[in-house]
């Protein structure tokens, strides 16, 4: 909330911090701390959600009081460990995700890989990197009905324009 911009504050000075919240609510969790930090103008980065990993969350603030003030009072979140995170420890974590976010693209046919629908065919058609999230439908299905589950949950079988190899 300073006059630097951005960029400086968080090459310079930000933080990171573990917060530890309700197993399987941790998407909630970055929701409202997303939202409380855009309502409230408090300096908060970055939301990590650590694949594998449940029950916590890791956010970089500009210091422990903005990262406290963006989790106050948010359902499912259970307060913020003692001890700031270095980025190395957490470093491995993040970069993962990013290869997956590239892979899958509109129209793309993939397969389920977990979850309910494990193993069914689907077309991609819409991708929410922010939330990691892939919305399709299900081909096999009769009535096409809008599924949003996770982009590590589905693997890509076969590009739009590309014969099926099989």
């Amino acid at each position: 909330m300073g006059e630097t911009s951005m960029a400086e504050e968080t090459s310079e000075t930000s933080q990171i911090f573990a917060l530890r919240t309700t197993a399987n609510r941790e998407d909630q969790v970055m929701d409202f701390i997303t939202s409380n930090a855009k309502k409230k103008g408090i300096d908060v980065y970055a939301i990590v959600r650590p694949h594998g990993m449940r029950g916590y969350i890791f956010i970089e603030a500009k210091n422990r009081a903005e990262a406290e003030a963006a989790a106050f009072k948010v359902p499912y979140a259970r307060g913020i460990l003692p001890k700031m995170i270095d980025l190395v420890e957490i470093e491995h974590m993040v970069e993962s995700t990013k290869k997956v976010e590239m892979n899958i693209k509109k129209n793309d046919i993939v397969e389920i890989i977990s979850g309910p629908f494990k193993r069914e065919q689907a077309k991609v058609s819409r991708i929410d990197k922010t939330k990691e999230d892939v919305v399709v439908e299900l081909l096999n299905a009769a009535v096409p009905i809008p599924i949003t589950i996770k982009m590590d949950a589905v693997k890509v079988i076969r590009r739009e324009g590309e014969e099926n190899p099989e």
